[in-house]
């Protein structure tokens, strides 16, 4: 009999096995009942002053800092807060105030885009729906998830870097995709949390569970973590 193999065997299946384990029911409803009771009524950290300011500043946040976006927006926002407007401003326009942000000239280029399909099809409305959202330019499921959760109150998951390691690292929802993780959140998160759900993960996930050193000490549903590598 070949040890090595079967202990090999073993070692194989306790890894696929602690890889799948997902968190409770009940532990689930534990860990939003303590986000929720740290943080009442989270918000998105960009700054927007109307539904197609926050469009925008959502665009502009993909593989970009909030703080980073905000910055950028300050100015551009107490000049534009309309499709209209920002068609008057144009791309070059629109380029020199977004020019600190990463890969700003496919996203002013989106923007504007996205702008003139908003007037030309939406009467310069933002839409209500995920399908006609991801039909604008620089406007992806994620995008569009937040849109519909902060501007119309839809319980939808807007799975970021944060909302995805957290999931998996936790124990949550664990998933090779946003996709997949945002499909098991959906279901196994009890509709009462669904409306904050997103912001509380996003929160959660860049001011304690970290990339590279979670704060685990600080951390107040650690107990209800499947993290086996807790930090001291």
């Amino acid at each position: 009999m070949n040890y090595t193999m079967i202990a090999k065997k073993q070692e194989n299946f306790l890894l696929i096995y602690t890889l799948s384990i997902i968190m409770q029911p009940k532990d689930i409803e534990e860990f939003f009942r303590r986000l929720a009771k740290l943080t009442p009524d989270p918000k998105t950290e960009l700054n927007y002053i109307n539904s197609y300011t926050l469009l925008v500043a959502v665009v502009l946040s993909a593989q970009a800092t909030d703080a980073g976006v905000n910055k950028a927006t300050h100015k551009l926002f107490e000049k534009v807060q309309s499709p209209q407007e920002m068609l008057k401003l144009g791309e070059d326009g629109l380029k020199r105030y977004v020019k600190t942000i990463g890969l700003y000239n496919a996203k002013a280029k989106n923007i504007i885009a996205l702008s003139k399909i908003l007037v030309e099809k939406f009467g310069g409305n933002i839409p209500r729906t995920r399908e006609d959202l991801q039909t604008l330019p620089g406007v992806g499921r994620k995008t569009a998830n937040v849109v519909l959760n902060v501007v119309y109150g839809e319980p939808t998951m807007a799975v970021d870097t944060h909302v995805f390691r957290v999931a998996n690292r936790t124990g949550l929802a664990k998933g090779k995709t946003p996709e997949e993780v945002e499909d098991k959140l959906v279901k196994v998160i009890p509709r009462k949390w669904m409306d904050h759900a997103h912001h509380w993960l996003i929160l959660h996930g860049r001011y304690i569970c970290k990339a590279r050193v979670p704060l685990c000490p600080q951390c107040i549903v650690r107990d209800l973590c499947a993290f086996k590598d807790k930090t001291k």
